[in-house]
């Protein structure tokens, strides 16, 4: 095992870039055990120092991780972590409310776990000046249709911490109430965004709510803007290989890991040469393919280079740590510049799906409710919400 790992030399050659855990921090002692559990003889000390670099609770200036992505599914996580603790946290919050409904409870304790996650990073937070150390807590993806109660629970969010940013869906509405939370000066972090009409709509609403802002001279000391790309929920969720072979058409995994690169890589081309104010998230991230029998790092490598946010949960990291080979990957700076192969892109570019995909103009905003992979993704998120809310059901019959 390395001494540094790969996020690491991935961050030493690209100004800008942040590392993001992307996961309740509440998780992130207990994780940290478990890997040294399972670790092989040797690894400790090394994973040791790997983990108190990443966070500490102290020397925020010297963390990897510069920020916090969480949704509900990850909230869900967190209480099956130690489910026996966040029993009785339920409980108090029961007897504080006595008569308290499962919808509202849930929401108490999906805020309780965003308050202390959030509390966790206030210290990068103060460090940076406001630029680094949020925490994304999510508005239900249930609801993520309406508009109205999108900006009311993102109002109570933002009023948790100073360092919580607002993780809004790619919707219609969504994109209404990013426009809006933006004029406010309230930090936003657009989720659900899978394809390039929806990362562009998103950084034009971003622009239109600043104006507003600095028209009205609202404060924007606290305000960030970051767009979540969502990489291999569109080419694996989102059913790249079914629709290309709805053309006679056979794409490897490479295939699939370049079409997801190429979408990013364009609208990072699109937000520089434009000044929007936001800021690039890539997440969802596989390792992968293997190219002439070697294991690669493509969502890692492609990305070398970049002014960008980087968010991984636990699962990825601990892949990473112990990624095979690693000296063979190697980061070069300015790798985000190069243009997939012209071969590969003229090949997706006959698959319409990923056409319209990659087109500025290829999705209208009523067309973004139909999206397979928003579709498939807001069907997981509010599962696990559901799921949420049910223990907190629970609760309450057991009180």
């Amino acid at each position: 095992m390395n001494e540094s790992n790969l996020l690491e030399k991935l961050v030493q050659v690209s100004p800008g870039m942040e590392i993001w855990w992307d996961s309740s921090p509440v998780i992130f002692e207990n994780w940290c055990r478990k890997l040294l559990a399972k670790a092989q003889e040797g690894e400790e000390e090394t994973l040791k120092h790997q983990f108190a670099r990443m966070y500490d609770g102290k020397n925020p200036e010297r963390w990897l991780f510069r920020g916090v992505t969480t949704n509900p599914s990850l909230s869900l996580q967190a209480i099956k972590d130690d489910e026996p603790y966040w029993k009785e946290v339920v409980r108090s919050m029961i007897r504080e409310n006595p008569g308290i409904d499962k919808e509202s409870l849930f929401w108490l304790l999906y805020k309780e776990i965003v308050r202390r996650g959030s509390a966790m990073f206030l210290p990068l937070f103060e460090k940076s000046g406001y630029q680094e150390g949020y925490l994304s807590g999510q508005v239900d993806p249930r609801r993520c249709h309406e508009r109205d109660v999108m900006l009311k629970q993102a109002y109570d969010l933002a009023s948790i911490n100073p360092n919580v940013m607002i993780k809004v869906p790619g919707t219609k509405e969504g994109y209404e109430v990013i426009e809006i939370l933006t004029s406010k000066g309230i930090a936003t972090n657009n989720t659900l965004t899978f394809v390039l009409p929806q990362l562009m709509d998103c950084a034009k609403s971003v622009q239109r709510g600043l104006e507003k802002a600095k028209a009205n001279q609202v404060d924007l000391s606290r305000w960030r803007s970051v767009i979540t790309h969502m990489e291999a929920r569109y080419g694996d969720l989102g059913g790249l290989r079914d629709f290309a072979k709805e053309k006679g058409i056979e794409l490897t995994e490479g295939e699939v890991r370049m079409a997801e690169l190429a979408i990013f890589k364009k609208a990072y081309r699109l937000i520089k040469e434009r000044k929007y104010p936001s800021k690039l998230l890539s997440c969802s991230l596989r390792v992968g393919p293997k190219v002439d029998g070697v294991l690669k790092l493509w969502h890692l490598e492609e990305k070398a280079g970049a002014d960008i946010v980087v968010t991984c949960p636990p699962t990825f990291i601990d892949e990473v740590i112990h990624f095979p080979n690693q000296e063979r990957i190697v980061f070069e700076k300015g790798r985000i510049d190069r243009e997939i192969p012209k071969a590969t892109l003229e090949k997706l570019l006959r698959v319409p799906y990923f056409e319209r995909a990659y087109a500025e103009d290829g999705y209208s905003r009523e067309e973004y409710k139909n999206l397979p992979p928003l579709v498939k993704t807001a069907q997981q998120f509010s599962k696990a919400t559901d799921d949420m809310a049910d223990f907190a059901g629970i609760c309450i019959e057991e009180k």
